[in-house]
């Protein structure tokens, strides 16, 4: 089963999948800890801007960790930047262990093997190729691919070690449904596909935290470096 925690701004007891931890500093400063890694007591709130700054609003991490807490003014941008980093970051493993494609060529060539596990856009790239691989996809699969868009092809490439990645596809079903975790907590901030592309982009698993039946199930908890590395 999905280890539980309760939200300190919902009451509800929830996946830690769905969560985003926080912890105190020695000097009272609330930290926000998205690989919940950090040392000492933390609290747990779910992984959207409301929650968060309900949370701050109504003294639920001071509550829940009885001590006083002095909270940043911009906790709910500092936690999406961090998503975003992570994110990011876990794109750079995939390289590392040769489990995506990048660039129109290689993706186009993931997606005539098999069905995409999660097509990677970069929001500022032309409509023209995403939509050509998104035909491709529906034609020989009847549905359209996974999608992620909320990142540029300069973040791209800066994770992917490239000037700029317009087009990439994720590989590995065990990476892609860890990444497809984290995209979820992300898309408690930010739209994973931009409101300009088409309806039948989204609602396609990657708009919650628990990855979608399309990426089978949900690692047990949030998804660790170390399991990301290894692709296993």
């Amino acid at each position: 089963m999905l280890r539980e925690r309760r939200c300190v701004a919902t009451g509800q007891s929830l996946p830690e999948a769905k969560l985003i931890r926080f912890a105190l500093a020695p000097d009272g400063l609330l930290v926000p800890d998205v690989a919940a890694k950090l040392p000492g007591r933390g609290v747990w709130v779910s992984s959207d801007r409301e929650s968060i700054e309900a949370a701050v609003r109504k003294g639920g991490f001071a509550r829940s960790l009885k001590a006083p807490v002095r909270a940043p003014e911009n906790l709910a941008d500092q936690v999406e930047a961090l998503l975003a980093r992570r994110c990011l970051d876990l794109l750079g493993l995939t390289r590392r262990a040769g489990a995506i494609a990048i660039g129109a060529q290689q993706v186009e060539d993931a997606i005539r093997a098999r069905p995409a596990l999660i097509l990677v856009e970069a929001s500022d790239g032309a409509a023209d190729g995403r939509e050509k691989l998104q035909k491709l996809h529906v034609g020989l699969w009847k549905r359209p691919a996974p999608t992620v868009g909320c990142f540029t092809a300069a973040e791209l490439g800066m994770a992917l070690g490239r000037d700029r990645v317009i087009h990439a596809c994720l590989l590995q079903e065990r990476m892609a449904q860890g990444w497809a975790v984290e995209i979820g907590r992300l898309s408690g901030f930010r739209a994973i596909v931009p409101g300009s592309w088409p309806d039948s982009w989204r609602g396609l698993g990657l708009g919650d935290a628990d990855a979608g039946p399309r990426l089978a199930a949900a690692p047990s908890e949030t998804t660790s470096d170390d399991e990301f590395n290894s692709g296993t």
